[in-house]
């Protein structure tokens, strides 16, 4: 393409197009122009120094000082044209600049979003929605993706003259408006500006639809200035961020986006037989999983691809007959080695990294030190690590991943350990961009992860809308990402919150979770002062509160407290230690936890008014915790005649709650629940048939083959099957054709 007499060349591309990537780069050197315009926000001309040092996937990050939802992303990728432009002219020592409009006037409107545009723009008038549609659509084509990778992305030779001349045509009679209309005006001053300066020979690489807005002759600057004045405006500032193929991808929300970032790094990287290089790469990937692919099915393969090219009329095999070929021959029509391929490489799970001079928040640059640190590196794809918080490194991991969550920082995600004990856990790291967006947000909370975490914490304390149970579990994240400056306000806001709290319910849901803190704070070398007290405090209010909560309960209310009494038993039960108990009678209130739960709930049981699932419970709490000796005497109150059926069985639901081995090892219990079974009539065996479903169900199986067998050699005609011996349950005529064949296995026969 020759420079037009103006100087300018206006090189239409589509963002993040291989094709147009090659292309561009081979045409600015053969132009050799004296400065470059490419689209992006002006503020971050002063960025572009940087970009030999960044490794893409990376893109501008523009947002609002104190307004972080105020945000928006201009991504790059290797084979982006824009990229190529850039990274050639920073090679060559050519000027570039940005000419979209600035971030500016982007962030003031009321849109937030993903910039960067696409090929097509914000279309009115008389113009199709999607030009490169109604183009498609006039070459025989049905699908627009297609035929622009045919005549685009697939040649490498981009034909600008002729994109300038489509578009042209498209554009005929239509007039831009609304924010299209800014940036073509923005990007036309700014050409005006580089011609001003002297420059002679200028490259512009934009969009395809914007080349008719800039090539030619340009309108008069006053008809610009008056679109562009009175623009809304903020203060933005930018920086560059690393960023994903996952994200670039079109599912990712991004406007721009592409389907297939992955596949677009590979046709423009393998220029040269991608078709075969690709599917070689996939065979590997399918061997990785242990899946046997050989060299034929990868020849066959490319047979088949190009074949389905050629039935197509295509010029060569797009992803789509690539992927058709690898379901067929590399994965044999299985579906889950097809989504395989797709994650690994159609998307992709390369991150892009940004050099240390990057402009960077305090926040951001400490976290950055502290992965190289402790040796965590940030990656696109799910990482699962196990640590063992015994070890300093290890430790350090953990209370770095805890701190990031509090802040919003999603890096890692916490699994369930595989090993016992509190000294492991498990974590699954992906990172992802609004991460850094996210570090930004909260920079102005400190200048280190650390501070800033527990500045974070201290502001959710002090929320209003902070409840209990908030406040709970503040307490446990502080103390796992170790923030012992934090403490004391998160601590003081949980005093005050749980003496003004009047619901017991709600002091006892919160509870567990305070006995866990102090329990456990001295595994990870976290100092708990100061939750002793609050703990015992907590402790004697659902003492007091308790006898009043079981009082007239329905069904489902009773089953919700039962939930509750469970969980605080087993919490008390956390701090039925001398060490624990010591350190909790410092609130000044005698007795330990344990004596003074079980004295609340031996008050408790003896009432009569009790909800049948709650007293059962509350026996087998007693019984099972020593503090009882007469559990067959209450079974067998609550058992008699003159409770209704479905109290008993509630009774029984609530007693035998967690498994059924005390029926097994206890025959005096084992009875009265037979006897009581076998005693109810047929319409009350019905009524209550739910109840003991629920309750003999969640039995494990073992269990279950126990208490039968326990009543089978227990229950009526157990004596008589006793002397008829095991040849009363064996069916002679049955077992004869089984003793044949075992004989003639022997090598016996049959006399």
């Amino acid at each position: 393409m020759s420079v037009p007499d103006s100087g300018v060349a206006v090189l239409g591309v589509r963002h993040h197009g291989p094709g147009s990537a090659r292309a561009v780069r081979r045409e600015l050197e053969r132009l050799r122009p004296d400065a470059i315009l490419v689209e992006g926000p002006p503020e971050a001309d002063g960025l572009v120094a940087l970009a030999p040092g960044l490794e893409p996937p990376v893109a501008l990050l523009a947002h609002v000082p104190g307004e972080p939802s105020r945000a928006a992303f201009w991504p790059f990728a290797v084979f982006s044209p824009e990229w190529q432009a850039i990274r050639y002219a920073t090679s060559a020592g050519v000027p570039v600049r940005f000419c979209d409009l600035p971030a500016a006037h982007t962030l003031a409107g009321d849109d937030d979003h993903e910039s960067g545009g696409d090929r097509g723009g914000d279309h009115g008038g008389g113009v199709p929605a999607d030009p490169i549609g109604a183009l498609a659509s006039a070459a025989g084509y049905d699908d627009p993706e297609r035929w622009w990778e045919d005549v685009v992305e697939h040649r490498g030779d981009t034909p600008f003259e002729v994109i300038a001349e489509a578009m042209t045509a498209v554009r005929e009679g239509y007039r831009p408006g609304g924010r299209e209309a800014a940036r073509e005006a923005y990007m036309r001053k700014t050409l005006r500006a580089v011609l001003k300066q002297g420059f002679g020979r200028i490259a512009v690489i934009c969009g395809a639809w914007h080349v008719p807005a800039l090539a030619g002759p340009l309108p008069p600057a006053t008809a610009d200035n008056a679109v562009l004045r009175g623009l809304p405006k903020v203060k933005a500032e930018l920086t560059w961020v690393p960023w994903t193929y996952g994200r670039l991808a079109s599912w990712s929300g991004y406007g721009a986006g592409i389907t297939s970032p992955g596949w677009y790094h590979h046709v423009f990287d393998a220029p040269d037989r991608p078709v075969e290089r690709w599917l070689a790469a996939a065979a590997a990937v399918l061997r990785d999983e242990g899946l046997a692919v050989s060299s034929a099915h990868v020849i066959e393969s490319v047979r088949l691809a190009g074949g389905l090219a050629a039935l197509r009329g295509r010029p060569v095999a797009g992803l789509g007959e690539v992927t058709e070929a690898a379901r067929a021959v590399l994965c044999e029509g299985d579906d889950l080695a097809v989504e395989l391929i797709r994650r690994r490489m159609v998307v992709g799970d390369r991150l892009g990294h940004v050099s240390d001079g990057t402009p960077m928040v305090p926040l951001q640059r400490d976290l950055r030190e502290q992965q190289r640190r402790l040796r965590l590196k940030p990656e696109a794809l799910d990482r699962e690590i196990d640590l063992d918080l015994r070890k300093p490194l290890d430790l350090d991991r953990s209370r770095l991943l805890h701190r990031l969550r509090l802040l919003g920082v999603g890096w890692g995600t916490p699994g369930q350990a595989r090993g016992k004990g509190t000294f492991r856990e498990t974590w699954t790291l992906q990172w992802r961009p609004e991460h850094d967006l996210a570090l930004i947000e909260h920079a102005a909370l400190g200048t280190t992860v650390a501070a800033a975490a527990a500045r974070r914490a201290a502001d959710l304390a002090g929320a209003d809308s902070a409840t209990l149970a908030d406040l709970t579990s503040l307490v446990e994240r502080c103390l796992l990402a170790d923030l012992p400056q934090a403490l004391p306000e998160v601590l003081a806001a949980l005093s005050a919150k749980a003496a003004l709290d009047t619901d017991v319910t709600r002091l006892m849901a919160a509870l567990p979770a305070m006995v866990r803190a102090h329990r456990y704070g001295d595994v990870r070398g976290t100092s708990v002062a100061g939750l002793a007290a609050i703990v015992r405090s907590m402790l004697e209010r659902v003492c007091v509160g308790l006898p009043v909560a079981v009082t007239g309960l329905d069904d489902d209310a009773a089953a919700s407290l039962l939930k509750h009494v469970d969980a605080v038993h087993s919490a008390v039960a956390l701090l039925d230690d001398p060490a624990a108990e010591t350190a909790v009678d410092t609130a000044g209130i005698g007795g330990s936890p344990r004596e003074r739960w079980m004295g609340t709930l031996r008050g408790i049981s003896d009432r009569q008014d009790l909800h049948g699932l709650i007293e059962g419970r509350l026996t087998r709490i007693l019984l099972d915790s020593g503090e009882l000796d007469d559990a067959g005497d209450r079974m067998s109150r609550a058992m008699s005649r003159g409770q209704a059926p479905a109290r008993a069985a509630a009774w029984v639901e609530g007693f035998l709650a967690g498994g059924g081995l005390l029926l097994v090892h206890d025959p005096r219990l084992l009875g009265l629940v037979d006897d009581w079974l076998t005693g109810l009539s047929g319409d009350q065996f019905t009524d209550v048939l739910p109840l003991l479903r629920r309750t003999f169900g969640g039995f494990a199986a073992p269990e279950r083959r126990a208490v039968g067998e326990r009543l089978r050699a227990t229950g009526p005609g157990a004596a008589q099957r006793a002397e008829a011996g095991p040849a009363q349950d064996l069916d002679e005529h049955r077992a004869a054709p089984a003793v044949a064949t075992v004989l003639s296995i022997l090598g016996r026969g049959t006399a």
